[in-house]
């Protein structure tokens, strides 16, 4: 971050007062691995405008911030980090229904709550997304999906500030959809900002259903019960990681208080009080293990923010 901090908040502080921003602000509160040290500031925005305007302050300031929503993907070094972090969660949520089947709605909306926002009138398509425990914008970053679906099959477009801050809007087809990926992994300093989905009309009553059975193989086949990112490995070209991992016999492989899920080999958890190193000990340990017995090299799905570096963000 600028080498006057102090400066800078205080300018951010007068030109938008009712902004929520926290200093030296723990990250480890704000990730679903419950890991990670302070940064130097955190800003909730509460609105695409609010976004914009804090955007142009930090740029005029020669400063890059770090975007996040809910940090369901994220493991976060446990040293200070030098950024400031947008967290564009739950001030970014609202979302409206269109006539055509069609769902608006803010980058900080939940996967969840935008599911049942669907289900409650009856459109269907994003019963996959239901137990996802991301935001939209986070979704549509990575091209998040579950149980056979994915977020292209049902958007439309996206709305975000590029990386020269001019406010821009395009469809799918511009926007690089892939396993994973989309135009905005690729580090390319783009604020996701809102996006169009297209759903189907559907029964109110089976949507909820087929919402309820997804979640109850999840809490049965996932460690829920415990801090994690998620699945921490992509799916290789040939097979599944947690598939590999286990037939390695790397299940209950730890380090430190991190581990690879007795549950399911997919996931690398928090047993409570883990670190980053931990974390990142086991999974260099399960991507040496899988290559040398199958020679498939697993990549990370987990993205992975550092003191030195922004790594994948």
């Amino acid at each position: 971050m600028t080498n006057h901090p102090e400066t800078l908040l205080r300018e951010i502080r007068q030109t938008l007062p009712g902004l929520p921003l926290w200093t030296e602000e723990p990250l480890a509160d704000h990730c679903s691995f419950r890991i990670g040290g302070p940064c130097t500031a955190l800003a909730a925005p509460r609105d695409p405008e609010e976004t914009e305007a804090l955007c142009r302050i930090l740029r005029s300031a020669g400063e890059r911030p770090v975007i996040i929503g809910n940090g369901s993907n994220l493991l976060i070094d446990d040293a200070p980090l030098p950024y400031f972090v947008l967290k564009l969660a739950d001030g970014m949520s609202a979302a409206e229904v269109r006539d055509d089947c069609r769902l608006e709605a803010r980058c900080g909306i939940a996967l969840a709550r935008l599911a049942v926002l669907a289900a409650n009138h009856g459109l269907t398509g994003l019963e996959f997304a239901h137990g996802i425990p991301g935001t939209l914008g986070g979704a549509v970053l990575m091209n998040a999906g579950a149980y056979g679906g994915e977020i292209k099959d049902v958007l439309v477009s996206a709305r975000w500030l590029d990386a020269d801050l001019e406010l821009r809007e395009a469809p799918i087809s511009e926007l690089d959809m892939t396993y994973r990926h989309s135009r905005f992994s690729e580090g390319s300093g783009d604020v996701i900002l809102s996006a169009v989905l297209q759903l189907r009309p559907g029964d109110p009553d089976e949507i909820t259903a087929q919402m309820r059975e997804l979640a109850a193989k999840r809490r049965a086949s996932q460690p829920l019960e415990l801090p994690s990112a998620g699945s921490t490995f992509k799916r290789p070209a040939n097979g599944y990681a947690a598939a590999l991992i286990d037939q390695a016999g790397l299940k209950g492989y730890t380090v430190g208080r991190a581990a690879v899920s007795e549950k399911h080999a997919g996931f690398v958890v928090n047993l409570g009080g883990a670190r980053y190193d931990d974390v990142r000990r086991v999974m260099a340990h399960v991507q040496e293990e899988v290559f040398r017995q199958f020679g498939i090299q697993l990549e990370p799905e987990v993205r992975i923010l550092t003191a030195q570096s922004r790594g994948m963000l």
